[in-house]
């Protein structure tokens, strides 16, 4: 998380940067654990120093103004100088609130008993256990520092005022801080549940973006091997003929020993195709025949029968040339833009261009201008880009995809052609 509240998130893990010195160490420690080396505590801010700082004064302020009513009092000049140490100790005591809270707090309670000028240091220390310790601490401890008021008073009046007053003024007083303190935790822990929120939604989004390209890279292995099986079909008759007809004129026989090496060397190289796609390991889309670059019109066709305005622009130079697996990944990027169209821009015209030459590589680009009025949303999360993207890549090119300038979308991908 840096200063501007935004989050960043490394090989490991989301990390906590930036201006650390405006947190608590103890919320760095919680968001960042991996900054505090093991057995150590986390060292404390410029904040907790300013802090606990300030803590410090706050307590000695009311301890001196505790001070300066004890001559009311009349109390024995042993008490009273009993009462100044303990008050002076529960001070220097208020440093300690971050690492012992419930021990401070429970330490407290009998000093804040018989030391009126004590009285800062113990409100500090249900404070800091309200902010540092789960509610059943403060039920038990606060608790039993509010029991004790009524007899504090009782023992110790205050001069000038009367006991029900003193009491009442005192629980109030205490609840309030108590009150802050749980406040101030409950703020911490919704902040820390938000950051995991939003930890757990990145790691669920990085989990269906990997499933689907798993999915998609099965998909693309199932296409390829079907494929595969018909190349090894053919290859199986040729061969099989020449068996049969081994008289077979010289010519006919050469001819079938072409088309047999030849299929042979298409096999090897889907082949080659489909252990790559299986090492790689993840996804895109489906699809059981394999059309071609030359489905692309019947596809566009299928389209404008559906309702769609499509306009299709094939600027190749040898569409026949063009690699099966090249041409068959072309089509199922048009396929699934002009599906993308028709769901998130209605009503628009989609263009399809094509262009390509052998040695430059095919390009496919696919946009639509914004749609009129608000369309309304559609269920599906994006997983068809990020299957596309794949595809484009196992095949050795690339894919680029993102709204224009105008309004509109455009998905523009390059696919090698040697």
């Amino acid at each position: 998380m840096k200063g501007d509240g935004t989050q960043t998130t490394g090989p490991t893990g989301p990390a906590f940067e930036g201006r650390r010195w405006l947190f608590p160490s103890a919320v760095i420690h919680e968001l960042d654990p991996d900054a505090v080396r093991p057995g150590r505590r986390p060292r404390r801010t410029a904040r907790d120093w300013l802090v606990d700082f300030s803590c410090f004064l706050l307590a000695v302020g009311i301890g001196l103004l505790a001070a300066d009513g004890l001559p009311d009092e009349h109390l024995p000049r042993g008490l009273a100088l009993l009462d100044q140490w303990l008050g002076a100790l529960a001070c220097a005591a208020v440093w300690l609130r971050r690492r012992w809270p419930v021990g401070l707090a429970v330490a407290l309670l009998p000093v804040g008993l018989l030391s009126a000028t004590s009285g800062g240091a113990c409100l500090i220390a249900v404070f800091a256990l309200a902010v540092h310790r789960p509610f059943r601490y403060v039920a038990w401890i606060g608790g039993a520092s509010l029991a004790l008021q009524p007899l504090y008073y009782w023992l110790r009046p205050e001069p000038g005022l009367p006991y029900l007053v003193a009491v009442a003024f005192s629980l109030v007083i205490t609840v309030a801080v108590i009150s802050c303190g749980l406040l101030v935790r409950s703020k911490r822990q919704l902040m820390l549940s938000l950051r995991d929120r939003a930890r757990r939604a990145e790691t669920e989004a990085r989990l269906r973006a990997e499933q689907a390209q798993r999915l998609a890279r099965e998909a693309i292995a199932r296409e390829m091997h079907d494929v595969l099986a018909h190349r090894l079909t053919l290859l199986s008759v040729h061969a099989g003929a020449l068996e049969f007809r081994p008289d077979a004129p010289r010519d006919e026989v050469a001819r079938a020993a072409g088309v047999i090496r030849e299929s042979a060397h298409d096999a090897l190289q889907d082949l080659r195709e489909i252990i790559g796609v299986l090492r790689a390991g993840e996804p895109d889309e489906n699809g059981r025949p394999q059309p071609t670059l030359a489905a692309l019109d019947t596809l566009v066709a299928e389209s404008r029968e559906a309702g769609m305005k499509v306009t299709l622009a094939q600027q190749v130079t040898d569409p026949a040339a063009v690699p099966a697996s090249v041409g068959r990944t072309a089509y199922r990027i048009a396929q699934e833009c002009l599906t993308n169209a028709r769901k998130h821009a209605p009503g628009t015209e989609v263009t399809v261009t094509v262009t390509g030459t052998p040695g430059d590589g095919l390009t496919v680009v696919v946009r639509n201008p914004a749609p009129d009025g608000e369309v309304p949303p559609v269920p599906g999360s994006g997983q068809g880009l990020i299957g596309l993207t794949e595809r484009a890549t196992l095949a050795g090119g690339r894919l680029e995809h993102g709204p224009t300038a105008r309004g509109g979308f455009e998905v523009r991908a390059w696919l090698p052609w040697g």
